[in-house]
């Protein structure tokens, strides 16, 4: 489904030789931040482009035999002389940049750097993006990349043995100075955000979509859980329950287990549900597969190890394809009620809310209800309204018998 990559940084520099397994750079994927691996031995004879946008099949660097005329491959390649001279450019860039920006973009050989010459650190930029996430200064990191470059896997060692923090008593707070009136700030759109909004956007215009809503009572799930907790050794989630639910009601509704494929729908014969997941960047969404096949212990244990993955970026593409219908849950969040737009090729998503306690009126009387809104958002090529609601009747009386589901 890419369009592009984009180098973040090289790793290897031009003239470095090169072996079979050796991290050349890392790219930014429409998923992840992903570290580049050489197939092949020689040396990096040249690199065509530093960072930025790459087109899929793009050629990004010459690897061959030292000598070996590096322009002649790339015109055996195929490739024009644009590269060249957008290397150059970012080149004369990267000699006119910022300390920090020249520590990783400029080839220029670097000073031996001190802990004290912060702005001098020679770190990958993945690394740089995880000890900023994690609030690590750079400067109390060894490095065992090349030339000391702190790479990612001194990062996570760091992170895995912090060294002990220190008694002595912290310096007294300096008199602020006056606040700068804040200005405007441009955030470049990742690879991640462009595909969110590409992929969205021509799901909620190009597929008609439609909302039925229904409300839930809960208080059997909540006291079915309380009892499954009670003796589980894996503690289940109220997520659970509702993957495992909208599993059981998919496998007995096969028409919203569909996908619009232009000329046909397929009814697919899996239920894989994906469960989107939050992270800083966007939205991704890891598939639960045979879901409707589960035990809730085993989709709690799939799901925590997703998402997980999700936030570390770390999902291999297979763990995020194949979905045929997806869920969305902001209950979390304490949001009680939204819609949510159709995850392709799926032709219904699932929004859930919220347990709310409001007063329900039970038997005729006024009584304290647990109550959870979801929302069915159809796709109305595949999914007509009453096919929705039947699917949704049957989720809900199993959320309000989910000994149906254990047994």
């Amino acid at each position: 489904t890419m369009e592009e990559g984009v180098i973040v940084g090289w790793l290897k520099e031009e003239g470095d030789a090169i072996e079979s397994g050796d991290t050349l750079a890392e790219v930014e994927t429409d998923k992840a931040t992903m570290e580049l691996d050489s197939y092949m031995d020689g040396v990096l004879l040249h690199i065509a482009v530093k960072e930025g946008a790459v087109p899929i099949n793009g050629v990004i660097a010459v690897i061959g035999e030292e000598g070996e005329d590096w322009k002649a491959a790339l015109d055996a390649a195929g490739t024009d002389a644009g590269n060249q001279s957008s290397a150059k450019e970012e080149e004369t860039v990267a000699d006119t940049a910022a300390p920090e920006e020249v520590s990783t973009a400029a080839s220029a050989p670097e000073k031996t750097v001190t802990p004290s010459d912060d702005n001098r650190l020679k770190a990958s930029p993945l690394a740089k993006s995880m000890a900023k996430e994690s609030g690590i200064d750079l400067s109390n990191v060894k490095g065992t990349g090349d030339q000391g470059r702190i790479v990612k896997k001194d990062i996570e060692a760091y992170l895995e043995n912090p060294p002990a923090k220190s008694t002595a008593p912290a310096a007294a707070p300096s008199v602020p100075a006056a606040a700068p009136v804040a200005g405007d700030v441009d955030i470049p759109v990742t690879q991640m955000r462009k595909t969110i909004a590409r992929r969205l956007g021509e799901s909620k215009f190009s597929a008609p979509h439609f909302y039925l809503t229904v409300e839930i009572n809960m208080n059997e799930a909540i006291a079915t859980r309380k009892r499954i907790n009670e003796i589980a050794p894996t503690k289940i989630s109220f997520n659970d329950l509702v993957v495992k639910a909208a599993a059981a009601a998919l496998r007995q509704h096969p028409a919203i287990n569909s996908s619009w494929l232009g000329d046909k729908i397929r009814q697919n014969g899996n239920v894989n549900i994906g469960v989107a997941v939050a992270v800083p960047d966007g939205l991704l969404v890891p598939v639960i597969h045979h879901a409707d096949m589960k035990s809730l212990s085993q989709i709690n244990g799939e799901v925590r190890e997703l998402a997980g993955k999700a936030k570390d970026k770390k999902l291999s593409p297979a763990e995020m394809q194949g979905n045929t219908f997806t869920i969305s849950n902001l209950g979390m969040f304490g949001i009680e009620e939204f819609t949510a737009i159709i995850n392709p090729p799926d032709a219904c998503i699932l929004a859930v809310g919220g347990i709310i306690q409001k007063p329900v009126v039970v038997d005729g009387e006024i009584v304290v209800g647990n109550q959870m809104k979801v929302t069915l958002s159809c796709d109305h090529r595949v999914v007509d309204g009453a096919t929705g609601a039947q699917f949704l009747n049957t989720f809900k009386s199993i959320l309000e018998d989910p000994i149906r589901i254990i047994i």
